[in-house]
């Protein structure tokens, strides 16, 4: 299993978001925080299952969530840069290194 390890930016990223879907529904920010986790878990199983879509960076969509998780190669390990909604303008994330 490939070592994982989340920035804080990446961090504010999904409190920002669980904070939001909270205010929508009850419960609705587990669902967002296990779907979340699910992604996590695959990308630690499979870091190189999905597709480079800029430089170096890859991004793995959430299936239930508009949201994509936007990682890449960190030395030894793999760095989440964010989790950010689909809608959002990339040169938000693309400044994150």
């Amino acid at each position: 299993m490939t070592a994982l390890r989340l920035g804080a930016l990446a961090k504010n990223d999904l409190a920002q978001a669980g904070a939001w879907y909270a205010e929508q529904a009850p419960g609705l920010e587990l669902r967002f925080a296990t779907a979340v986790e699910a992604m996590l878990g695959q990308l630690e199983a499979f870091p190189e299952s999905h597709p480079v879509v800029y430089r170096d960076v890859r991004r793995a969509h959430l299936r239930t969530f508009p949201y994509a998780v936007l990682y890449h190669r960190r030395g030894d390990a793999w760095f989440v840069l964010g989790v950010v909604h689909q809608a959002r303008d990339p040169r938000v994330w693309q400044r994150r290194r």
